[in-house]
């Protein structure tokens, strides 16, 4: 494996990320997230949604798309302002810190303010990595992050929590496998009203500990 790959999946690269919950914050909030089999299902149902539209937004621009058209297709796929607004800081974010990581003419082509999933695709690219490899990386972000944040809001034990990340292992891999253009030219548009109304809802806190 590429450690390329690994610094895209590592929670220590300096893009921001650690700020942001990926709706587990709200969710916590709604009583939905509470216990290690509530986040297991919140996880995957974000993964098997929002993950896999990401995964298959990162391979597109690792392939070489039009970085524009993709950057609108992540926001026609983004229903929820506030998520639309936290993917395009966490896109500058990444882009930031990977033109130092890894230099190359491919961020000139990016949009000034980039969805995350299309600045991740280019990060991949200038790392040398594959269409698969950034879909990979995509899809086990949409579940990293919000792990990591409902075991601080939570204070649950980091070895459950652990546990239950490495569980969906197949399911992380089943969707950076799928997410991938289809035959037609297609990217994947699944959604999820759910996360939409909870970002909503977490975008009005004035008691909030992530920014999403």
């Amino acid at each position: 494996m590429s450690s390329a790959l690994l610094t895209l999946a590592d929670s220590r690269l300096p893009a921001g990320g650690h700020a942001h919950s990926g709706g587990v914050e709200q969710a916590v909030a709604a009583g939905l997230v509470h216990d290690p089999g509530s986040l297991a299902a919140f996880l995957l149902r974000r993964l098997t949604t929002s993950g896999a539209v990401a995964a298959g937004l990162a391979s597109a621009a690792c392939q070489g798309d039009d970085l524009a058209r993709l950057d609108a297709e992540a926001d026609a796929r983004t229903p929820s302002p506030a998520l639309r607004a936290a993917s395009r800081q966490q896109g500058r974010g990444l882009v930031r810190v990977g033109r130092r990581a890894w230099p190359s003419p491919l961020w000139d082509a990016l949009p000034a303010a980039p969805h995350h999933p299309v600045a991740l695709g280019v990060a991949a690219a200038a790392g040398g990595l594959t269409p698969r490899d950034a879909a990979a990386a995509a899809a086990y972000l949409s579940v990293s992050g919000p792990a990591t944040a409902a075991q601080r809001l939570l204070a649950m034990d980091p070895l459950t929590v652990a546990a239950v990340t490495a569980r969906l292992a197949p399911d992380i891999d089943a969707v950076a496998g799928n997410s991938t253009r289809s035959a037609d030219g297609s990217l994947p548009a699944d959604t999820d009203p759910l996360l939409d109304l909870l970002a909503e809802v977490h975008s009005a806190r004035k008691d909030r500990f992530f920014a999403s």
